[in-house]
């Protein structure tokens, strides 16, 4: 309701699942068994999950109907063609290929395109992004436009890409050694900031003069529509769905989690335009996912997504999931707590170099930040920033761009009580920050060390 200072659910709630309240002592436990890495963690000794709004959303009552109209055929099943038709409403590009889950999409694009020598612009690259570009033999490049990188500047797109930057890269490596330029949309590593709709026509018009291929990771496309008709002038009187339109009309192609604005628990898809690359995918999919009619889910996981598809879409639902979130961030800002401002779509970003001064990246003061706040009250959170981004492919470390903690809620998930506890929470670390210690690896994969590292206390 516009007009109040309540947030009111636009939803009911229909069924309930139980949440198992532990002690201090038995979270010690826990954290010392998990090498304090919270995603080692069981999610039972979890109390408020925020780890990632990843197919971690409730489902709506239409799109639990919808699970029992999903057909399980091998070819052909009609919950393909209903998802095809959602995905074309908002994104008419001639060839969509599911997949189970977006870094699937990432991964068979990549090996496609990528390559030994190849160079991937972005506004930022996530984690299993770059992963996967980096796999490939590419090298990912973040050319965020400088107003991201700054914690506390108030930007209404800080999402951006700094094209200045992007015309650079291309002059410097060549346009034939750029397979395409990726913007994510909206940024997760940049504190899950948007990206204007003015940007997106700069960017696009710099890959047509160079032929360049200009991609969307599309995982929040719903929240940043969103923005840009709340923040651009000239965009608050159309619809949200208008405005996804106009930014795929802008691209050449997408990878999407639909675990994210498909407001579904598995999913996703590569759309391209390319007749070429799609051959090369269909095929790749053949070998990894499975038939290019389910690519790796199931027929009823298809249909879930076509109808999410159109709930996210629906101002209620934007109005509601954006100002949800502002909510969080801005508790934490009164109380003094340094965050990312303006606050994003989908979660509130601590910036945990602000909170922990005292502690240099590479003791990683996100990770101890984390560890902290499922200590004090249960709460699961996801560090960004030296842990996740500062080991370079040649083994070397590198403090991140920033240190940043985030506060992730899941869609349709969490009551207003339930943001109030977090805020307690954060709030009580706060008060003592400085006296928490960093932390050192002991045991780490050679990539993506973040999801199985193990750390312990410096003393």
């Amino acid at each position: 309701m516009q007009g109040y200072r309540t947030i009111i659910e636009p939803f009911r709630i229909k069924s309930v699942e139980p949440l198992r309240l532990s002690s201090r002592e038995e979270r010690e436990e826990r954290l010392a068994a998990a090498g304090l890495n919270l995603f080692r963690l069981h999610s039972d000794d979890v109390l408020i999950d925020l780890l990632t709004d990843s197919g971690t959303g409730a489902m709506s009552a239409e799109q639990w109907a919808a699970l029992q109209r999903g057909d399980e055929s091998y070819a052909g099943s009609p919950s393909y063609f209903r998802f095809e038709r959602a995905v074309r409403e908002l994104f008419d590009f001639r060839h969509v290929i599911p997949t189970h889950q977006g870094r699937a999409a990432e991964k068979i694009l990549f090996s496609v395109v990528g390559g030994p020598g190849k160079v991937v612009p972005s506004n930022t690259l996530f984690d299993t992004t770059r992963a996967n570009v980096e796999a490939s033999g590419a090298t990912g490049v973040d050319l965020l436009y400088p107003a991201g990188r700054k914690p506390s500047e108030r930007h209404p797109f800080k999402g951006n890409l700094d094209v200045a930057a992007l015309e650079r890269v291309v002059g410097e490596v060549g346009a034939s050694k750029v397979p395409l330029v990726l913007v994510t949309v909206t940024n997760n590593s940049g504190g899950g900031q948007p990206v204007s709709l003015e940007n997106l026509k700069a960017v696009s018009a710099l890959c047509e003069r160079h032929h360049i291929p200009l991609f969307l990771d599309g995982c929040r496309f719903a929240e940043n529509a969103w923005f840009i008709r709340e923040r651009e002038p000239g965009q608050h009187q159309r619809t949200v769905a208008d405005i996804v339109r106009e930014m795929a009309s802008l691209a050449d192609g997408m990878t999407m989690s639909a675990k994210k604005d498909g407001l579904a628990n598995i999913g996703g898809w590569l759309a391209l335009d390319d007749d070429g690359w799609a051959e090369r995918c269909r095929n790749l999919l053949i070998l990894t996912e499975g038939f290019p009619t389910y690519g790796g889910l199931a027929g009823r996981d298809l249909d879930a997504i076509a109808v999410g598809l159109r709930e996210v879409v629906q101002h209620d639902y934007l109005r509601y999931r954006t100002r949800s979130v502002e909510y969080l961030g801005q508790a934490l800002e009164q109380r003094g707590v340094p965050i990312v401002v303006p606050v994003g779509g989908h979660a509130v970003y601590l910036d945990a170099a602000a909170m922990l001064p005292h502690l240099p990246p590479l003791s990683f003061p996100g990770q101890a930040l984390a560890v902290e706040l499922y200590r004090e009250g249960g709460v699961r959170s996801c560090e960004i920033g030296s842990v996740m981004f500062g080991r370079q492919p040649d083994g070397s470390e590198r403090p991140a761009a920033m240190e940043l903690v985030r506060l992730a809620v899941p869609r349709r998930t969490y009551t207003q009580s339930h943001i109030d506890f977090v805020v307690e929470v954060v709030e009580h670390v706060a008060a003592r920050a400085r006296s928490l210690k960093g932390l050192r690896i002991v045991e780490q994969p050679a990539a993506l060390r973040h999801f199985t590292a193990r750390f312990e206390a410096l003393g």
